[in-house]
């Protein structure tokens, strides 16, 4: 069968291109600077969680915990759930998805036409006052009432270590021919950046995870966060378990600038998260070394997001008083 002929969609999972952005890296006086973007987007679903659900699923039909009509109970910000609802498709298992009020419309919609049902949050935790920790309590709520449901738990699932270490970061390897200076990676549950370390841990890059102000990882102090997708109100069990070499954190109107600071140079619209590691990319050139090479990893497109952080009525509504992106 001819290489261009797949069966299936989960057929285009992975190889996602490495893409250099030349003209990013001049318009910010650094033209020496190589800077390559590995484009998640162009997974299935559109972001590297495809690689994650990917992974879980494999792992707990291994395991013989998940079979045809099997109710699949998780939490997410989006990007999870839309691979889930896939998943569920292609692998007959009945799929839940608990979201917040700071999913984008569009995602939710997305899963829903897909099949799921999305099962809505609207208060954030009473003791902590956050929206991951309300999630959380909802998924155990519905596993205790639901029949044989089952939950991948995507913050402790270790299968998510295997798929971007074996996928994201290999593919970075091979395609570069060498292992990058630097690396950029977001922060959510902390599986994309811990799958990379197990990768490069010989090799001589520097790993940073680009975290959210008010995200409580590595050591991070508490406080609202209104952009999903990176950052987290839970230390998560994966976290626990790596140790990137920089933690940077970003505020919202930062991640937002350098979105639109991307799409109006390379027209590449990233999603929030991707705002967060250009921002943080920003602020590092001026201390990286003449012609450095660096990776960064933006995990989905800025699609879902227009009618957010690309909405600047919302911007004004939702980012600091005042402050414009």
């Amino acid at each position: 069968m001819s290489e261009k002929l797949y069966v299936g969609v989960d057929a285009l999972l992975g190889h996602t291109p490495l893409v250099q952005l030349k003209k990013w890296a001049t318009t910010h006086n650094r033209p020496d600077v190589k800077v390559w973007a590995k484009l998640e987007s162009f997974n299935p679903g559109g972001s590297a969680k495809d690689r994650t659900a990917a992974a879980m699923v494999k792992r707990a039909r291994e395991e013989g915990k998940l079979h045809e009509g099997t109710p699949v109970v998780e939490s997410s910000s989006g990007n999870l759930g839309v691979a889930l609802a896939r998943a569920a498709v292609t692998h007959a298992f009945e799929f839940h998805c608990v979201v917040d009020p700071r999913a984008n419309r569009s995602t939710v919609a997305y899963m829903e036409a897909l099949g799921a049902t999305v099962h809505r949050v609207t208060e954030p935790d009473p003791e902590t006052g956050d929206w991951l920790a309300a999630r959380q309590n909802r998924v155990r709520e519905l596993l205790r009432t639901m029949d044989g449901a089952i939950s991948f738990d995507q913050y402790s699932n270790e299968a998510a270590f295997q798929a971007h270490s074996e996928g994201t970061a290999a593919e970075i390897l091979e395609a570069l021919g060498h292992a990058p200076d630097h690396l950029f990676v977001a922060v959510s549950t902390t599986g994309t950046v811990g799958g990379c370390l197990r990768t490069l841990r010989d090799e001589p890059t520097i790993v940073t995870a680009v975290d959210a102000e008010g995200s409580v990882l590595f050591g991070g102090q508490r406080s609202s966060r209104c952009l999903p997708g990176y950052g987290a109100g839970v230390v998560t069990a994966l976290s626990q378990k790596i140790q990137p070499d920089n933690v940077t954190r970003i505020a919202p109107a930062d991640a937002i600038e350098a979105a639109y600071s991307l799409a109006r140079t390379e027209a590449i619209l990233p999603g929030a998260s991707g705002g967060a590691v250009m921002a943080a990319l920003q602020q590092a050139l001026p201390e990286l070394p003449e012609g450095s090479e660096v990776v960064v990893v933006l995990h989905d497109a800025g699609n879902a997001y227009l009618g957010t952080m690309y909405n600047q009525s919302w911007v004004d509504e939702n980012v600091h008083v005042g402050e414009q992106a």
